[in-house]
């Protein structure tokens, strides 16, 4: 029975993941299982520390201290909702790309909200981050006149190292990361096309960017928490450009007024929002993200 929960659980990481704006760290927030999935993933990143210095001692003792029947029957669940779930995400974008940019941005708007929530001290130097970053975010997003066509495969390995750092904080969408590289789409397609070299090449990027990233990642929320939140808050702040819903979605980056068609994007943003605010006032006010590494 366990087994049968923990799965139901990693659908509902694994659905949370394929939505930007929606965080599956906080799905687990909210399930009351973030801190046994960190500390796994702390360790499986300790395994693979441990390998690339040759030291198989200290390799054993951190596998040893997965839990192994939580994790894996937890990602079952969540590869189970990415390979059916997936396809749903690609027939929305492209048959009802405003609709579904509208939804998506309500999302990201909510979730910097969440994500403001996190900071501690919020001081003139943590709001000149946030509007620094969202500002460069801004102009640089606008460079890139839409999606990447036809990426090759160590862009999905450099984009799956990314995303699965946003992945596994909450109030962050590994998602919309995808969604601001460009590499969305292109990751949603290789799913939906069991393309499974994509699929992999874009696995091991997020395994070794897990093993890289993470323990530098807690090391940072631990010494700089606020300002670290900042950036990331700034950074999907300026990147809600890419979801401005008109005039064809997330296609590109150009900013046109509504046209005929306003009343349901709007009314859809503004469900998607009230969504992650439900799901944020579930989580019992998390004063930080920092992963206790001792």
């Amino acid at each position: 029975m366990k087994a049968v929960v923990n799965v139901l659980r990693g659908f509902l990481m694994g659905a949370a993941d394929l939505v930007p704006g929606v965080s599956g760290g906080t799905v687990a927030l909210v399930l009351g299982i973030y801190r046994r999935l960190i500390s796994s993933v702390r360790s499986g990143a300790h395994v693979l520390g441990a390998l690339v210095r040759f030291d198989l001692d200290k390799a054993k003792s951190a596998w040893q201290e997965i839990d192994w029947p939580f994790i894996l029957t937890l990602v079952a669940g969540i590869g189970l909702a990415i390979l059916t779930l997936s396809s749903l995400i690609r027939y929305l974008r492209v048959n009802y790309p405003v609709e579904t940019a509208a939804v998506f941005f309500g999302l990201v708007a909510a979730s910097i909200v969440v994500a403001w929530r996190l900071v501690a001290n919020r001081d003139t130097v943590r709001i000149s981050i946030i509007v620094g970053v969202a500002v460069v975010a801004f102009l640089v997003l606008g460079l890139r006149s839409g999606p990447v066509g036809d990426p090759a495969a160590w862009m999905f390995f450099a984009a799956g190292a990314v995303a699965i750092c946003a992945m596994i904080l909450p109030g962050i969408s590994g998602a919309f990361i995808l969604l601001m590289l460009g590499m969305y789409d292109a990751t949603i397609d290789a799913i939906h096309e069991r393309n499974m070299v994509i699929v992999v090449v874009f696995a091991v990027g997020a395994t070794i960017g897990l093993a890289l990233f993470a323990p530098l990642l807690d090391r940072l929320l631990n010494r700089y928490h606020d300002s670290v939140i900042a950036s990331l808050i700034g950074l999907m702040a300026g990147s809600l450009r890419v979801l401005w819903p008109w005039p064809d979605g997330t296609e590109t980056t150009s900013l046109a007024l509504p046209s005929g068609q306003w009343l349901l994007p709007i009314v859809l943003a503004v469900v998607g929002a009230g969504v992650v605010l439900v799901v944020a006032y579930r989580v019992n006010r998390p004063a930080s993200v920092v992963v206790d590494t001792h």
